[in-house]
């Protein structure tokens, strides 16, 4: 069934159509022709394998009255990451690694902790179960200490086995809101309708049963409030048809899968909303071209063809926003912005690194919110509509 038309008339996406047009052009180019869905999940059986050698390679080191370890990539070192344009922040073949011992001090609990989580994974995957990152912590809560313990864990065995997180049957809460013309049907078959109206719907933790959408965009909106703003002024529905996305800040996992999965299979254009100061930023790249964390999974979680659509910098001057609705870079403010400037993305984005440098050399930055001092309404009415429709994004 499709989506009854209630937004502006055909010629308003124009320009948004084109600019679809040019990222097609631009993947055929780069010989990745577009297609439906996204990269292979590992099969139950090659997983159950992966651990199975690991888990031999422990008992012939103890045959061989060896202290078992495990290796695992350093994923916290700019020297094993490189960049490519089409795929974001990944890990190179053969990076630096660190070793788990069982026989060192600093090590030997993390160790016994990596053996407990493979046995559980081992488990679920036997089963054809899943548990959340938080069904895990709580099954020992007391010998893990805190949840991010278990996180990381889960993250080394995933880059350990070269596997997904949903390959380990392990699954996360999603944080993540979505809203717009979209329909998809969930594992269980509960078909659930998107289309915006005064509440969104959970980001869905198992992505893989999208059917339908007639959007001519997706945005991603950095923060819950400026998102439910944009829900309480029919945001959606005026600009129909789109579909609009936070990750509430920092996005999830979920929230980063839904995106790459929305340009897998639709390939419309994708655009990000955030505040024009260095963290907002922080959170387009990591849209865009993933995390250092999260490298070795980047084919699965990064879209390149985002666009930053606000609030640019350069808008504030444009606009003539007050200086009083303007906020001074903190110390840790300008670290990070000086951090963002050296990634090597950065080289390919000259247009925003001249955004960038505004910010720095004004020493100031903005929130959203500071469209308010126009008028209530003027990001939905006035700033959203004129930038998608005149392609005021970079």
């Amino acid at each position: 069934m499709a989506f009854a038309p209630m937004g502006p008339e055909a010629s308003f996406f124009e320009v948004l159509d084109r600019h679809r047009e040019s990222l097609l052009a631009a993947l055929r180019r780069g010989g990745q022709e577009p297609r439906s869905g996204g990269s292979r999940l590992a099969s139950s059986s090659e997983v159950l394998v992966s651990i199975e050698n690991i888990i031999q390679d422990i008992i012939t080191s103890l045959a061989r009255n060896e202290a078992p370890a495990f290796t695992i990539d350093n994923r916290s070192s700019w020297e094993n990451i490189k960049f490519e344009d089409s795929v974001g922040l990944q890990m190179v073949s053969h990076c630096t690694t660190r070793k788990i011992k069982s026989d060192s001090p600093k090590s030997v609990k993390k160790f016994a902790l990596i053996l407990k989580i493979l046995s559980m994974i081992y488990k679920l995957v036997q089963s054809n179960t899943y548990a959340t990152k938080r069904d895990i912590y709580y099954t020992d809560s007391q010998l893990f200490g805190n949840q991010t313990v278990v996180d990381n864990i889960i993250n080394d065995i995933s880059c350990m086995l070269k596997v997904s997180r949903r390959s380990l049957h392990i699954l996360s809460t999603s944080k993540g809101l979505i809203a717009g013309n979209l329909r998809y049907i969930e594992e269980d078959g509960t078909k659930v309708n998107c289309t915006c109206g005064a509440t969104a719907v959970a980001v869905p933790s198992n992505i893989q049963g999208i059917r339908i959408t007639d959007a001519k965009f997706v945005l991603i909106v950095e923060k819950d409030a400026t998102f439910q703003r944009l829900l309480d002024d029919n945001f959606c529905n005026k600009l129909s048809p789109c579909i609009m996305i936070t990750g509430k800040g920092v996005p999830d996992l979920n929230t980063r899968l839904l995106v790459r999965k929305l340009w897998d299979t639709f390939h419309v254009p994708v655009f990000t909303l955030v505040d024009a100061d260095p963290h907002g930023i922080e959170i387009m790249c990591i849209y865009k071209y993933g995390s250092m964390s999260m490298s070795f999974e980047a084919h699965r979680l990064t879209v390149p063809a985002i666009r930053w659509l606000g609030l640019l910098p350069s808008d504030l001057k444009r606009l003539n926003v007050p200086k009083d609705s303007l906020i001074p870079l903190t110390n840790r403010d300008q670290m990070k912005l000086d951090s963002i400037l050296r990634r090597p993305y950065v080289t390919c984005q000259p247009f925003w690194r001249k955004e960038m440098e505004i910010m720095a050399d004004s020493k100031m930055k903005a929130e959203i919110q500071a469209l308010t001092f126009l008028s209530s309404d003027y990001l939905s009415r006035v700033y959203l509509p004129n930038k998608l429709k005149f392609g005021g994004w970079i």
